[in-house]
């Protein structure tokens, strides 16, 4: 690859750069943020740019993991993992079938839920007095599983779900970082058996791994002093960005 496609891709590595020290902090974000960044500004085809998201949240997790799988609240995240491992596939296999006009409709509808969710969380910041039973770890798994396949946004119903429990921000941000982790090797999986990982996408990973390494123990030995409720402020107050991109997004591509 010529110095001249390597500073073609820089604003996409810093992209990376904020957008993997943002979920190193919070367990979210890279994706949506990369996602929505690089289609806000063109800086990438957005299907490309899902699979690098794929490729470079597993080097994230493996480097933001290690030592912290102790705080992991094991009986969710298996639950949720029941529901986003079949429920990607299927993702995928409902965007390819669909038109384009149904895919925008559900997109519109999808950041309208986002948005909701996000602005009464955001009014009630504080988390649910008990901790919610299997059934909905499983359920916030089968949405996220469908998002991530149709949209490369597995995101939302997750965030929302864990956030809204009365677990301490350690156990919220490791299950997510290790949920993600799934989600992204089922996507990387079925996109290499589906021919979709091109040799450019090899080389945009190449070069974005040194940029999320540096990211990620960045945040991991120097976190923004935030406060638990701070925390969860941040995460619902990007859910409703998140909605309302979503939201503008498919009302301009229908129109």
């Amino acid at each position: 690859m010529t110095l001249h496609a390597i500073q073609a891709y820089l604003p996409l590595m810093l992209l990376l750069g904020f957008a993997t020290y943002f979920q190193t902090v919070t367990g979210f974000g890279l994706g949506m943020i990369v996602l929505g960044g690089a289609s806000g500004f063109g800086l990438a085809p957005v299907a490309s740019v899902a699979i690098l998201v794929s490729l470079v949240t597993l080097v994230n997790s493996a480097l933001a993991l290690p030592g912290t799988l102790h705080h992991i609240d094991w009986r969710a995240v298996r639950a949720a993992t029941l529901g986003i491992v079949p429920s990607v596939v299927v993702g995928v296999l409902l965007f390819d079938y669909l038109n384009g006009t149904a895919s925008n409709v559900l997109h519109l509808l999808l950041g309208a839920v986002v948005l909701y969710g996000g602005i009464g969380s955001a009014l009630r910041p504080a988390p649910k007095a008990e901790r919610s039973g299997d059934t909905g770890f499983f359920f916030s798994g089968i949405f996220g599983g469908l998002l991530s396949g149709m949209f490369g946004i597995s995101g939302p119903p997750l965030i929302f779900y864990f956030y809204r429990q009365p677990l301490t921000l350690v156990q919220i941000r490791c299950a997510l970082i290790l949920l993600f982790a799934v989600t992204a090797s089922v996507r990387t999986v079925y996109s290499a058996f589906a021919g979709q990982l091109p040799a450019s996408i090899g080389w945009q990973a190449a070069i974005a791994l040194p940029v999320v390494a540096f990211a990620t123990l960045l945040a991991r030995r120097h976190p923004p002093p935030l406060s638990s409720v701070t925390t969860r402020r941040v995460a619902f107050l990007t859910l409703i960005l998140l909605g309302t991109h979503l939201m503008v997004s498919a009302v301009l591509e229908m129109a």
